[in-house]
């Protein structure tokens, strides 16, 4: 389970994993080949922090880890920013993404062959056209709804959505401590309301190989909705008994998915 310090700890964590990666001890690297570079990327509601077990796992086992910012801004923005990233780097990348960030590493691999592998963990995997919303209602079972979301107008006709207090660990993150939920709850990052009505693009997950983890307690994204897109991009998928947030509780099967991926 994660701690105070390592909640709190998260954007050192992403600022400098690929630095502690390429100074790991020569011996904990395999001869031959690289690894590849794990990117993670995180949704709504969160930050990059929620991928610390995951990526000190990975850094461990001679990965080069970043964990960007998400900039939760809006699909086509929000994927163009990460693409931009992935730009920056050589050799092969593992994409990861939470939630929201799985409809932007759909758009954001496109069309660049150093993307190998994308891994969703309860993420959106949409196909072209589709939905957050659409998605997110398309089964029984989401508990995000208007009643647990506040609503913050920022300027300019747009606005914000934040999880309140009172919803936050029920409907978000029940399986983890609830002073790490607390933390993530005061800390939690908005996303602009106007993208659960913006459509995807074409998917990278049709000529990219994909993976899947699967949350069956999911109180956002209903583990219905998440096989069903995992079954239908062909994805290798797992099972945890997880909450939405299931890098945080489950950080083993979170990681795991990824080294596969990344083999």
């Amino acid at each position: 389970m994660p701690t105070r310090r390592s909640v709190l700890a998260g954007s050192t964590v992403a600022a400098t994993g690929a630095l502690l990666a390429a100074a790991a001890p020569a011996q904990a690297r395999p001869a031959g080949k690289p690894k590849p570079t794990v990117v993670l990327v995180h949704g709504a509601f969160a930050d990059a922090s929620g991928w610390n077990d995951v990526a000190a796992r990975l850094i461990h086992d001679g990965h080069p880890v970043i964990a960007p910012a998400n900039p939760l801004r809006g699909v086509s923005s929000d994927s163009a920013y990460l693409a931009s990233v992935l730009a920056t780097l050589s050799g092969p990348i593992v994409l990861a993404a939470h939630s929201y960030g799985g409809i932007v590493i759909t758009n954001a691999a496109a069309g660049n062959p150093n993307v190998k592998a994308l891994v969703y963990v309860a993420a959106f995997m949409p196909d072209e056209g589709e939905t957050l919303l659409g998605l997110q209602t398309k089964f029984p079972g989401s508990r995000l709804n208007e009643e647990a979301l506040d609503f913050r107008p920022h300027g300019g006709g747009l606005v914000d959505g934040y999880i309140k207090k009172e919803f936050f660990r029920d409907v978000f993150a029940g399986d983890v401590p609830r002073r790490t939920a607390e933390l993530m709850q005061a800390g939690q990052r908005p996303a602009d309301t106007r993208t659960l009505g913006e459509p995807s693009g074409a998917p990278a997950w049709k000529t990219i190989p994909s993976y899947y983890l699967v949350a069956r307690k999911d109180q956002v994204l209903p583990a219905a909705a998440q096989r069903f897109m995992a079954e239908r991009a062909g994805a290798k998928s797992v099972e945890v008994t997880a909450s939405h947030v299931a890098m945080i509780s489950q950080p083993e099967a979170a990681a795991d998915l990824i080294r596969r991926a990344a083999r």
